[in-house]
């Protein structure tokens, strides 16, 4: 599989400064890396390595600060951000001890520190980080704005808080295709807690309810290109709501529906698939 392309679009007229739409020395560390980090963290994981390095772009923070990961899963986001921003200090949070574990295993990640924890009472004392992320973690919080708000208490005054998430209202999701034919098929997959969440006004909204300032919203649309349709279709298999229900498929059932995607995206099981997906980001700062 081959990663490339990034477009971006975003509420120009909230906009304070210019985002880093090239990526210069920094970003080009990063996608120099990129293969390494697709190698380690697994099929489905790529996709939002893609994301990463322009949303870290567009936060446009300077190395040297103190961060905070929080749902930081399998540390993917959070090797991300140490290779991308050389932090003086990381801290990732997650409710997840087998998630965590495999965080811990990641050599990028050798000196942050992980802890188990709720996004809505985060583990840290307050005012304690100068950055505060979520990555693809809003929108599997039951009570966004308690997350927020503890994001808002952990950050020190002019920290940034931000966060990016799949455009799932907006088909942006990676295997929306997939969930097509699933949704077509008749089976039902279990949508995010809190998916209104990754709508642009409804984050913009919760980060001013949050008593955040210069608000600004962004939406990165990323392509891949997979070697056909069945290896896109593997990728699946890393997707939480999808091997859930894979697993309560007998194999002809499996089968049909794969078939049944195969048509709606029209890939030839051999040769080049291009697909892309839709991530929306939000970033505001603390006063």
């Amino acid at each position: 599989m081959r990663e490339h392309r990034v477009r971006t679009t975003s509420n120009a007229s909230r906009e304070t400064r210019a985002p880093q739409e090239e990526a210069g020395c920094r970003g080009e560390r990063f996608w120099s890396l990129l293969p390494r980090l697709a190698t380690v963290t697994g099929p489905a994981r790529p996709w939002s390595a893609l994301v990463a390095q322009p949303f870290l772009d567009w936060l446009d923070l300077p190395y040297g600060l103190s961060w905070l990961d929080d749902g930081c899963g399998d540390g993917s986001f959070t090797q991300a951000l140490v290779l991308h921003q050389r932090p003086a200090s990381v801290v990732g949070v997650d409710p997840s001890p087998s998630q965590l574990s495999f965080a811990r295993q990641r050599v990028a990640t050798a000196s942050v520190r992980f802890m188990e924890g709720d996004a809505q009472a985060l583990p840290l004392p307050d005012v304690s980080v100068d950055a505060a992320v979520m990555a693809l973690v809003l929108f599997f919080v039951p009570d966004p704005p308690q997350g927020v708000r503890e994001l808002v208490r952990v950050v020190k005054s002019g920290g940034t808080i931000a966060a990016y998430q799949w455009d799932l209202a907006g088909g942006g999701f990676p295997l929306q295709p997939i969930l097509d034919a699933v949704h077509a098929a008749g089976y039902r997959s279990q949508q995010p807690p809190s998916a209104w969440t990754a709508a642009l006004q409804a984050s913009e909204d919760l980060w001013r309810c949050a008593g955040l300032v210069e608000v600004q919203t962004r939406q990165f649309e990323v392509c891949r290109t997979f070697n056909g349709f069945d290896d896109y279709w593997r990728t699946a298999y890393g997707s939480p709501r999808l091997r859930e229900l894979f697993a309560t498929l007998s194999p002809s059932d499996l089968q049909r529906l794969s078939e049944r995607a195969r048509g709606q995206i029209g890939g030839a099981a051999e040769g080049p698939l291009v697909m892309k997906a839709r991530a929306n980001a939000v970033k505001g700062r603390k006063r």
